[in-house]
This record gives structure tokens, sequence and C-alpha cells, in this order.
């Protein structure tokens, strides 16, 4: 099984980034937390890289459910998603999908619930 759901578009990175953002909303995610790895290994390393953002998407609804099912569910939560610059100039998004992180758990309630949620990303990144 394949950890992510992944697409390149025609997009630029921001133009990308504002876009991923707004089908997040529409399938009922935030983002709760961003993490720019271009500028914190410029300033951390010193190291130029490659534009390169984490997004941690969270349905609450989801979440809840999901915490309900599991109680240390929290710690593969929220749900990444990455937008990169790739080695052709490409803009790439990829987001994690939950039916393979959560299959790791072993309990049986998750799984529909990570269905539900792969289903709602997959919408997100056919959308772009």
């Amino acid at each position: 099984m394949n950890f992510n759901i992944s697409k390149k578009v025609e997009l630029n990175f921001s133009q990308t980034e504002e876009k991923i953002r707004n089908l997040l909303k529409e399938q009922g995610f935030g983002v709760l937390t961003e993490i720019d790895v271009q500028a914190i290994f410029k300033e951390k390393l010193d190291i130029d890289f490659r534009k390169y953002k984490i997004l941690g998407a969270c349905n609450p609804q989801y979440a809840h459910k999901a915490l309900l099912a599991e109680d240390k569910i929290g710690v593969m939560l929220p749900c990444n998603l990455i937008i990169q610059e790739t080695d052709d100039k490409k803009i790439e998004v990829a987001a994690i999908d939950p039916m393979a992180s959560m299959s790791s758990v072993g309990n049986d309630k998750l799984g529909e619930i990570a269905a539900q949620i792969r289903e709602k990303l997959q919408t997100v990144i056919n959308s772009l």
C-alpha cells in the first residue's frame, strides 16, 4: 500500500498553496500547522533547499471520531500534506494516505474513519 496520494500540478507554488487551502476548507479541514522547510533549513542550517511546505490539516469531526475509537491516535494527527517544487521545477502536492497510516494501529474501528478521510483527501488532490 502506498503511504501517500500525490499529483503534479500546472500552477505555481503560491497558487497551489492557496488552492489547496481552499479545497481543504471545502472538505471540512482546517490547516492547524504550517512548516516552511525551505525557510527553516536556511535559518537553522544555512542550506538552500527547494520550496517545500508541510501543512497539518484537520477535520474536527473525523478527529473526534478517531480519538473516540483510539485514544492515542493523536500521535498520527493532523493529516499532513506537502507542497514541493520538484527537480524539474514542477509543483507536486502529496497527502498522507490515512488508510496506510491507520492500518498500522491494528484497530478495526479506524478503518471506516480512515476510508472516509482518504476519500476527502483524494477529492482535494484530484481537484487540483
